[in-house]
């Protein structure tokens, strides 16, 4: 059976705190079946991957409708779509792509990512993962995607690095993980425990993120085929319930998105002793520890020749990724880089703000988002600011102009987690050239973090030779594990194909943004990044930007994704031109 009326039982409220008895009945259930997994078949695999297909699109509105009720979303607003794409749209198309790659591995012995597969001057290899089906082509027009390998892969030995786990003769170990939620996005907790259990063949307890534990029993729903046969559980609570489980001897791998300080104290413990143990790079856990734990993402603003509508489409594509979801996103757009002498810039700014001020307010449901805006106000009281302050308001804002040689500036080193975003501008030689290469070496070296970074530049800048193998350059020498050309970076996140995490080489007592990747659903075994490409405008409009998007899309979405018909493409292309 499937669908949310066959899982009454497991949507019913939980307990606000699972109990350690009850914690350690979950990790002896699933040391038992450990083993099974590692046996199960793979057609037992797809099986419970189309499970969740199925299920997930039966409890795809009441999660939605849950999450708007929590987050203080009303239906006038509109932004339904935003609950639905970040949430049940994103798990779907996740498990029908993972599901993909089994069939591909059942039938052709090895995933078989769509192309083409070449090589950079400097001879690092590039594989093409998007488009991968005629139905991606219409549906997302204009967009492709990348995986670039690490150094050491080349087309030669690239079929042994990919899904090592399941070729012939490799022993995989029975294992558990601990997946730690987050609490802003809906989608992370459940893809991050279907990469857990389908790259790396480990059976899942995940526990919930308390900001979002409403979610929980949608989740169960969701993924109750691999609850019932014994692979995944599911408890709630708090740091204390954290605590007890990340140190619990039937816990063998982690994996956590969230905060570097949560990394932090898991790996080396809290307080002075915590920070000296980090100083000396002297962990008290010494089990493997996957994770993804944020960024203070740039944009970096190529100067071209724009046009009026132009600097309105793309202020709105900038806005966009900062109002997504509150501003709570791990990707949302942060410190915009300019070109200090483009004749441009102060019409962008401007109409950034135009397009802040066309969106609702939020309700900061995330804890600390006004104690972190007071933070940035305090160091920016000019700072422009709009809506309301105070208890229970975080404004949009804006902080424009700093100066980019304040490399401790707040807004550089610190991933604000609410709406706030800055700007700076690069005084360097009015060349392209030279701003590519500064606007680069400023993101690298002063922001925070290598989770994602985007380039926006017009085509007609790009078409240039010269400039076009400078952005190319750029693009490589962009130490993230996500690039975007002409998108926002949480679009690497949405198609599931690309990889998705830190660049990688972060020591564990320097994390930043962490190690190691979840999504990349062809399975390859060393990514470096993914790069996604996108029209400098499109139409219509992506479902980031500010008006961009609308509910009725995204309900066609979630039914294609568990079901995806070509008859189902004129509905889903109507919904997107009404918006």
């Amino acid at each position: 059976m499937s669908g949310s009326a066959s899982f009454a039982n497991l949507l019913e409220r939980r307990p606000d705190e699972s109990t350690e008895s009850e914690m350690d009945a979950m990790l002896t259930d699933l040391r038992e079946s450990a083993p099974r997994w590692v046996a199960a078949s793979l057609d037992e695999r797809i099986e419970l991957l189309e499970r969740v297909m199925a299920d997930t699109r039966a409890v795809a509105e009441a999660w939605t409708q849950e999450a708007m009720t929590a987050k203080g979303l009303t239906p006038e607003m509109g932004l339904e779509w935003e609950e639905m794409f970040g949430g049940p749209v994103a798990v779907v198309r996740n498990a029908r792509l993972l599901r993909d790659t089994l069939l591909s591995i059942r039938d052709d012995g090895r995933p078989i990512p769509p192309g083409p597969i070449t090589q950079r001057p400097d001879g690092q290899t590039v594989v093409g993962v998007f488009p991968s089906h005629p139905t991606d082509r219409v549906l997302y027009q204009g967009i492709t995607a990348e995986i670039w390998m690490q150094p050491g892969v080349n087309p030669g030995n690239l079929n042994a690095s990919i899904a090592r786990a399941y070729r012939r003769g490799v022993t995989v170990d029975p294992t558990v993980s601990l997946v730690l939620g987050a609490g802003n996005v809906a989608s992370i907790g459940p893809m991050d425990v279907l990469y857990q259990l389908i790259a790396e063949q480990q059976v899942c307890l995940l526990k919930t993120n308390p900001v979002n534990r409403y979610l929980g029993p949608h989740w169960e729903a969701a993924l109750a085929g691999f609850i019932e046969a014994g692979y995944l559980r599911v408890a709630y609570g708090g740091a204390d319930v954290g605590q007890y489980l990340t140190s619990h001897d039937e816990v063998d791998t982690i994996h956590m998105t969230g905060s570097d300080k949560t990394f932090d104290a898991i790996v080396f413990g809290t307080g002075e002793e915590g920070a000296a143990r980090k100083a000396a790079d002297d962990p008290i856990f010494t089990k493997p520890i996957s994770a993804e734990l944020g960024n203070v993402t740039p944009i970096i603003v190529v100067p071209g020749p724009w046009s009026d509508d132009d600097i309105t489409y793309q202020a709105n594509h900038i806005a966009g990724s900062l109002v997504n979801n509150g501003g709570f996103n791990c990707i949302a757009s942060r410190v915009i880089i300019t070109h200090a002498q483009w004749n441009q810039r102060e019409q962008l700014i401007e109409a950034i703000r135009e397009a802040l001020a066309n969106h609702p307010e939020r309700h900061p449901y995330y804890p600390g988002a006004e104690v972190r805006w007071q933070e940035f106000i305090d160091e920016h009281p000019d700072a422009h600011v709009i809506g309301d302050a105070g208890e229970g308001c975080v404004p949009w804002t804006f902080i424009e102009g700093i100066d980019p040689g304040d490399t401790e500036n707040i807004a550089f080193t610190v991933e604000a987690f609410n709406g706030v975003f800055a700007e700076t501008a690069l005084d360097v030689d009015l060349d392209v050239g030279v701003f590519l290469e500064a606007a680069v070496e400023f993101a690298n070296e002063t922001l925070w973090g290598t989770l994602g970074a985007s380039i926006i530049a017009h085509p007609k800048t790009a078409k240039d030779p010269v400039i076009g193998q400078a952005l190319e350059q750029a693009v490589a020498d962009l130490r993230y594990g996500s690039v975007g050309v002409n998108c926002w970076t949480a679009l690497n996140y949405a198609l599931g194909n690309p990889s998705w995490g830190a660049f990688p080489g972060h020591p564990r007592n320097d994390i930043q943004s962490g190690l190691k990747v979840v999504h990349n659903t062809y399975l390859f075994d060393h990514p470096q990044k993914s790069v996604v490409r996108a029209p400098f405008r499109a139409w219509p409009a992506p479902f980031w930007h500010v008006g961009g998007a609308g509910d009725a899309l995204v309900r066609k979405l979630v039914d294609f994704e568990a079901d995806p018909k070509s008859w189902k493409i004129p509905g889903i292309l109507s919904a997107a031109l009404r918006g």
